[in-house]
């Protein structure tokens, strides 16, 4: 079945409340990458410095990644409804809150709340829509996949057309857009089914058990924080006005939307995903090197480029968690992102930390070594981290099985699944 098939079951052909759950996980998305390009004027217009700017990512991702644990045992005992409209209300609370902020501790603190909201809202929106899609699991991820695609690629733009009058505009324009996605929410979609059983709070932590799963936890780990290195750190170094740094990232991002959703399966099709995601921790490694010692126009060029190399990674990795261990997705993927995210917390407080200790450049320096670091897990891993052959081309797009690539989980998907 063709995916982008208009017809029954396809892409374009889905209920309202799956375009409702997509649209509101476009805007949560968008708020990873919302303050990128207002950071240097978030600083100024607060009185801080770079490392204390940068706790706005890593107060976020530092409850994200504990809150993993949580959000499998909330949706598995309210239902995927309550806990996405549950999400969403934080959300709105804490973004306006942030937009009121009369210092960096407090937007700090408030950041971190938005980040339990947008954690409890994005590690159920997946298996929402999952659950409500016609035409399967493929049309479902495919589409989640370009929501997180185009979020990554809007949040910098409107960060930077509101953040252009006022830093504080952006935060109040997401606490809107939130609260729009919340009444779709509330009017369009029926509550899903619960799971037969309940997710306990430890479930994620001992599915790390299993060796694959830990192994693509760990490599994770490493690339996740050579990724927020590039996306919180370098707005300081291009130094550019909210526009230009807008352009730049909205540029990244849909490069990430096009190698994540499009690229990908194709070359995991042809060379398999663990070539794949090898070669391109090895590149993005030698794009950040670029990217920290190379001119101004260079550092620009990479940081645009780098977007293609995260596509792919977040894709296979993806694909990596939910399928090479024997542990319910959600439990999977839950303990998979209680790893990864605390990579994604470091990177933005030790990248300026850094940079005071020593020079610009060598921030890049760690950035690619972290790189480095994933790809060797992944090339001694590897046994551990191959994918049985037919989900392997099932998720690459192949058509070895049904649209269920692993049957064992087909009744598991109704909670906490976080991709990318």
């Amino acid at each position: 079945m063709d995916p982008f098939d208009a017809g029954a079951g396809g892409l374009l052909k889905q209920p309202k409340s799956v375009w409702a759950t997509a649209g509101a996980s476009v805007v949560a998305f968008m708020g990873i990458g919302l303050v990128d390009p207002i950071l240097p004027s978030i600083a100024q217009g607060l009185d801080a410095t770079a490392s204390q700017v940068s706790l706005l990512f890593t107060s976020y991702f530092l409850i994200t990644a504990v809150a993993m644990l949580v959000t499998g045992f909330v949706s598995s005992r309210i239902g995927g409804k309550k806990t996405l409209l549950l999400g969403l209300a934080f959300v709105v609370v804490f973004a306006g809150l942030a937009g009121t902020s009369g210092s960096v501790g407090e937007l700090v603190g408030f950041r971190a709340g938005w980040g339990l909201g947008n954690a409890l809202f994005v590690s159920t929106a997946l298996a929402v829509i999952v659950g409500a899609a016609a035409g399967g699991s493929a049309a479902a991820i495919l589409l989640y996949e370009s929501a997180l695609g185009l979020g990554m690629a809007c949040g910098p733009l409107l960060g930077a057309l509101l953040g252009d009058a006022s830093w504080r505009y952006p935060f109040f324009g997401t606490a809107f857009l939130m609260a729009v996605g919340f009444l779709c929410i509330a009017v369009f979609l029926k509550e899903q089914p619960k799971p037969a059983r309940r997710t306990s709070l430890l479930d994620p932590v001992k599915a790390l058990g299993h060796g694959g799963l830990a192994s693509a936890a760990a490599s994770a780990f490493f690339y996740n924080y050579t990724f927020f290195t590039v996306l919180a750190f370098t707005p300081f170094v291009l130094n550019m006005s909210p526009y230009r740094s807008g352009a730049v990232f909205f540029a990244w991002g849909v490069l990430l939307a096009v190698f994540s959703v499009i690229v990908a399966p194709r070359l995991q099709k042809r060379f398999g995903s663990l070539k794949v995601l090898g070669g391109s921790l090895v590149l993005l490694a030698a794009d950040v090197l670029v990217l920290g010692y190379g001119s101004h126009t260079a550092a620009v060029v990479c940081t645009i480029l780098s977007g293609a190399f995260i596509g792919v990674n977040n894709t296979v990795y993806t694909e990596l968690a939910l399928g090479v261990s024997d542990a319910p997705r959600p439990v999977a993927s839950a303990g998979y992102n209680f790893v990864r995210w605390f990579a994604a917390a470091a990177a933005p407080f030790f990248a300026p930390k850094i940079e005071e200790w020593t020079d610009v450049h060598v921030p890049f320096v760690v950035a690619a070594l972290t790189a480095v670091a994933g790809a060797a897990v992944v090339v001694v891993r590897r046994k551990a981290l191959t994918l049985p052959q037919a989900v392997d081309s099932a998720l690459a797009g192949g058509t070895a099985t049904a649209e269920e690539p692993n049957p064992k989980h087909a009744t598991e998907d109704s909670v906490t699944v976080f991709a990318n």
